[in-house]
């Protein structure tokens, strides 16, 4: 800020392993935003390493990260980032598109993931067609497009009612429960029962790491 420098994270350390669910939980101005970033390969940190099955990729190229985003990670927003002109189907054809995946095969891949998110009959509503609940949903079936190592979360429920939210909450359980590795970003303590491994931020500094309520 100027020439003040702020620390937004200092020696954070942790790791998420295959088949995690695991909550990152903090108040505001804690540094999640920050750590959200880096996680998502969207920031770069000042120092230290960020490796995704082994591999260090803070040092590489834009065009390579832009890559590693596209087939690594996938992401699910609190303001869901869906494009309004297109279908429920189209928006989770997205991904598969910049993938060069072929026409039927992306067809095929998005009919199977908005039927798995419980959206098989609403594939050609558009976003203003649906509701918040619904629209996540799409959301999530499109981070799951190009079958990512990782699925990143961000505040996922935020903007949803209670039920909606309990229902989405559900359908992460179900995709971990099928070995789907999970990073959720919240403010929310509710939160931090549901997943195995707890990542406390405060501050830009990690409290504690705990074990969740699900095992």
């Amino acid at each position: 800020m100027g020439k003040i420098e702020v620390h937004a994270l200092r020696d954070v350390s942790f790791s998420v392993e295959r088949g995690d669910f695991s909550i990152i939980i903090g108040p505001s101005g804690s540094g999640k935003s920050t750590l959200l970033q880096i996680l998502g390969c969207l920031d770069r940190p000042s120092s230290g390493e960020i490796l995704i099955e082994e591999k260090t990729i803070n040092t590489l190229k834009d065009r390579e990260l832009s890559v590693v985003r596209n087939r690594k990670i996938g992401f699910v927003f609190q303001r869901f980032n869906l494009l309004n002109n297109m279908t429920a189907l189209e928006n989770v054809e997205l991904p598969m598109i910049y993938a060069k995946a072929s026409m039927k095969e992306r067809k095929n891949k998005a009919k199977e993931l908005l039927e798995l998110v419980g959206l098989g009959d609403r594939m050609n509503h558009k976003p203003s067609e649906l509701s918040g609940g619904q629209q996540q949903r799409v959301a999530i079936a499109r981070a799951l497009a190009n079958d990512p190592a990782f699925v990143l979360a961000d505040e996922p429920t935020g903007n949803l009612d209670t039920k909606s939210g309990e229902e989405i909450l559900g359908i992460f359980h179900k995709l971990n429960d099928m070995g789907k590795t999970l990073v959720i970003v919240t403010h929310d303590m509710d939160m931090v029962g549901e997943g195995n491994k707890v990542v406390h931020i405060r501050d830009g500094l990690i409290e504690k790491i705990s074990s969740g309520g699900v095992v």
